[in-house]
């Protein structure tokens, strides 16, 4: 019995072994030779695609494992909506079932956008195969197009309708949702600057009460990082090296159509430049050479911008100078206790690589040698990161291109660099409908056409029609940028202007070709050279006019040269607080014509910003004088006459030498002049989404001397200084800037045309 019992335990163990073996053992794949290859349910691809796409040899002995990697391969093409491999026999048959082609693309439910501007996003295309993947991707480009205009809330659901054939149509289904708006941003952490003075520096705005017609108060998520940046260039170009955008936190509204950005940021402590000083590895380098060169001096307030100007300036020193490999390496000293950084300017030896080659991409319309001018170096002239840094700046400064990125790689060598600009094209024509309107000139309707890329070679060419009340003036104006290839610019202005003045008993018509070359002669300072030849009418002379206007009624020509130098520091300057800009020019006429005559004017600008930024200074100094040549006297044409821009409290040509024995006592102009205005700009405390700011002002001028009097008394062309205080509303509207004047003459004549308000304002569409 106990035998018996043995035995059963042994065979069930044996059993239950070979169980154990059945299941650990895998089996082996079944093979099937492939003599044949049958294709079933296709429609527009031909069957030998698929038979392309399986990548089968005849007579093949394939596993399952390869068959279902051969189904994979026709499932990746993206044709089919499915497919089956069955063995059939010496041969497999493949059953597939197409996906539908898309019939047309439509987009419903969109109120804020176009469906030309959402189809740009869309990649799915009619008459190609229909993918529920790209259809899923496009809805999101969609959404992610209403993300931009500030439409956070918006959803977009693909949908197709099946059409006969095959074929079915696409549609977006859109709800917009509502405009998220910046109701405040908010500043944690600021001390030195104002949240109004803050807001000024970022790109995001609040929300202003009208909404229905600004843009720029709506959220965008991608504004937020350009604004951190910005907020750190703002610092750090008056002395804050140390600040920091610690956070930006947003938060939204319950309804979720109003948001509330705050900016927390570090401030540190405002460094100025201490000791500046000038080291070289060349032994032939004069230092004496570049330390005179620096426009850094002890006491300034540290900008960084100022550091690469320096450096900049000093390399550009090292080429003249025939060091070609020189390169200057700020060393700062930090000196915590006085607030100061200690700066020395080391000239290194930089590595000896040239550059290879500039390859451009991308441009379908710019030439090449658009792009290519905006190098100073190249190819085989040596490399300079920062000459590619400030290439990379002026292409992007251009305007032509919506996007512009330059890189370098390595070339064919160690020692050679290949410099990559890739760009991308964006229109640059624009047709232009406004107006404009003052208290002087009444209401002109402007219309206009300019294209900045001219053909694709970087010109400027356009065309402008200003017609109002009293005056009418067709201009035509073309500019070449880079003559030769130098920066030497050439323009050409055609104009014809004619004004009929209320004030005046006469009317005048100019018309006008003047050719010009423009050049530097400074880093921040330019000289133009000038011809112009004019054929200049007074006409409709009324018999109440005065006597000197009778005698100069008539046409004459007038052939003139002359040079305009401009300085302009009011945004190239090293302190972002200040600016001046300083012009000077004189034209001669005489070279021919009817007239003779030198005409001088000037005129200086001197600003800043004071009291944390929040009150800007200005100072306004011009002056001109004409002088008769060769025994001549100017005409009306020649001579100055001041506006109500110029001096405000009175109208254009309201005040000057007057014939006050004519009937039509009109104001005569004046061989000179002299204007000043002294102006503060400040907030007035409403919100800033209002846009409204004020300012008050101090203005004086003169106009007086004539070289004709018709020998009457009555004529007194003698200097009397006028002057007006005042306060000025400027209102910064989506339309176009608004400026009213009220103004109060303190210094006058009982003849002046005065006036107590005025205001301007121009728009363009």
């Amino acid at each position: 019995m106990q035998r018996a019992t043995w035995a059963k335990k042994l065979s069930m163990s044996c059993l239950a072994a070979v169980f154990f073996i059945g299941l650990t053992v895998s089996p082996v794949d079944a093979q099937t030779r492939v003599n044949s290859i049958t294709v079933d349910g296709t429609q527009r691809v031909p069957s030998a695609t698929v038979i392309d796409l399986a990548g089968i040899e005849r007579g093949a002995v394939l596993t399952d494992g390869q068959i279902n990697d051969v189904l994979q391969r026709i499932v990746a093409s993206g044709l089919f909506q499915t497919v089956e491999i069955v063995p059939v026999g010496n041969g497999l048959r493949i059953e597939v079932v197409e996906r539908p082609t898309l019939n047309r693309i439509n987009i419903e439910g969109n109120d804020r956008l176009s469906d030309e501007s959402l189809l740009d996003v869309v990649q799915s295309a009619p008459r190609r195969v229909y993918s529920a993947t790209q259809a899923v991707a496009d809805a999101e480009a969609i959404v992610n197009a209403y993300v931009a205009a500030g439409r956070l809330a918006a959803t977009v659901e693909p949908r197709i309708i099946r059409r006969t054939e095959n074929r079915v149509d696409l549609v977006f289904e859109v709800s917009e949702g509502r405009v998220i708006e910046n109701e405040r941003i908010s500043f944690v952490g600021n001390r030195a600057f104002t949240d109004r003075r803050l807001r000024r520096a970022v790109e995001t705005k609040q929300a202003g009460f009208l909404r229905a017609i600004i843009r720029a108060d709506s959220f965008i998520p991608e504004r937020i990082a350009f604004d951190r940046q910005a907020l750190t260039d703002f610092y750090q170009s008056r002395g804050y090296v140390d600040f920091r955008v610690l956070d930006v936190s947003t938060e939204f509204s319950r309804e979720r159509d109003a948001s509330f950005v705050t900016f927390t940021v570090r401030e540190g402590q405002q460094f100025s430049v201490g000791e500046v000083s000038v080291t070289s590895e060349f032994p032939d380098a004069d230092i004496e050479t570049y330390r005179d060169a620096l426009r850094l001096r002890t006491g300034q307030t540290w900008n960084p911008a100022q550091i690469d100007e320096q450096i900049e300036r000093l390399e550009r020193l090292a080429l003249q100078q025939g060091f070609d490999f020189l390169r200057v390496v700020p060393r700062v000293t930090r000196n915590s206790r006085n607030l100061t950084l200690d700066v020395d300017f080391a000239l290194v030896r930089g590595q000896r690589v040239f550059i290879e080659r500039i390859d451009i991409e991308g441009n379908t319309t710019t030439l090449d040698r658009v792009i290519r001018r905006q190098f100073d170096p190249v190819e085989g002239d040596p490399f300079n990161p920062r000459e590619i840094r400030n290439a990379a700046e002026r292409i992007r400064a251009l305007g032509f291109f919506s996007n512009a990125d330059v890189d370098t790689r390595e070339g064919s060598a160690a020692d050679q660099i290949v410099v990559d600009v890739d760009v991308e094209e964006q229109p640059t024509g624009s047709l232009t409908f406004g107006g404009t309107f003052s208290t002087d000139t009444g209401f002109a309707l402007v219309v206009g056409f300019s294209e900045r890329n001219f053909l694709g070679r970087g010109q400027s060419v356009g065309v402008q029609i200003q017609s109002g009340d009293e005056d009418r003036d067709i201009s035509l104006r073309f500019r070449e940028p880079a003559l030769f290839a130098r920066d030497l610019s050439f323009g050409i202005t055609i104009a014809d202007q004619t004004t009929n003045f209320s004030n005046a008993a006469y009317e005048t018509r100019a018309t006008s070709i003047s050719p010009s070359l423009g050049f530097p002669v400074s880093e921040n300072g330019r000289l133009s050279l000038k011809y112009t030849l004019a054929d200049e009418d007074i006409f409709n002379v009324t018999d109440d006019a005065s006597l000197i206007i009778e005698n100069e009624e008539g046409s004459k020509i007038r052939s003139a040269i002359g040079y305009d130098y401009t300085l302009d520091l009011l945004r190239g300057g090293l302190n972002p607080n200040r600016g001046f800009l300083f012009e000077f020019g004189q034209e001669f006429a005489g070279v021919g014509g009817d007239t003779e005559f030198l005409r001088t004017t000037s005129r200086v600008v001197a600003q800043r910003d004071v009291w944390n930024e929040e009150i800007t200074l200005r100072a306004i100094l011009e002056g001109g004088l004409v002088s008769s040549v060769g025994g001549g006297e100017t005409r009306i044409t020649d001579r100055f006459f001041l506006s109500s821009r110029q001096v405000r409290g009175f109208s254009s040509r309201g005040f000057g030498p007057r014939d006050t024995g004519a009937i039509e006592s009109d104001v005569l102009g004046g061989n000179k002049y002299v204007a000043a205005r002294f102006e503060a700009d400040f907030p007035l405390g409403l919100p800033e989404e209002f846009g409204i700011t004020g300012g008050v002002f101090l203005d004086m001028g003169s106009l007086w001397g004539l070289d004709d009097t018709a020998g009457d008394l009555t004529v007194d062309d003698g200097f009397e200084l006028r002057s007006s205080v005042g306060f000025s509303l400027l209102w910064d509207t989506p339309i176009g800037p608004l400026r009213m004047n009220f103004s109060n003459p303190i210094k006058s004549n009982p003849l002046d045309d005065k006036r107590s308000f005025d205001f301007t304002i121009s728009t363009a569409f």
